[in-house]
């Protein structure tokens, strides 16, 4: 039987082999090297407290990347960390199909541009609550609460992540 060739973006990500750094982003096909060590120990420290909590407190689901995160047809990223409250669990499946209640993305060389640029938009139009960008660099930390379909900037300090969606503070 032959098979015919992926005529999308979307059917060429779709395609590729399970565990590729890749995402689609505004509908071009951004391939990325594996993240520092450096980085994965902010994001592993990042998620492990933004855990604790959510299980403390029974709000839902944390999840760290490597997973699809289907926005819509021209996005579907990677991002580091996300949480999904738990009246949203069913946007989980073999992908996340829709817009997570909070995102974190650490800085990687290369991604800050789509970070705080290209998927800063694609959240905010897709209704992330709200996203965080962390400088692995310096532990520098902004973010983004949406209100009436916009971002707006969350005061905040180095090391710190004070999330209002989840009513805690956590450091790093």
């Amino acid at each position: 039987m032959i098979q015919t060739p992926p005529r999308t973006i979307l059917e060429v990500f779709e395609s590729l082999p399970e565990g590729t750094l890749a995402e689609v982003i505004n509908n071009q096909l951004v391939m990325s090297p594996a993240p520092t060590p450096k980085h994965q120990l902010l994001v592993k420290n990042i998620a492990f407290e933004l855990e604790k909590h959510i299980k403390a407190t029974n709000l839902g689901e944390v999840l760290f990347a490597p997973v699809d995160v289907q926005l819509n047809d021209a996005n579907v990223f990677q991002p580091d960390i996300i949480f999904i409250r738990k009246e949203r669990m069913n946007i989980i499946q073999d992908k996340i199909e829709g817009a997570p209640d909070l995102v974190v993305e650490v800085l990687s060389p290369g991604s800050e541009k789509h970070d705080t640029s290209s998927k800063k938009e694609a959240y905010e139009k897709s209704g992330v609550n709200e996203y965080w960008i962390v400088d692995p660099k310096t532990k520098q930390v902004t973010g983004y609460q949406l209100k009436e379909n916009r971002y707006t900037e969350i005061p905040s300090e180095t090391g710190t992540i004070t999330s209002i969606l989840l009513s805690t503070t956590i450091r790093f």
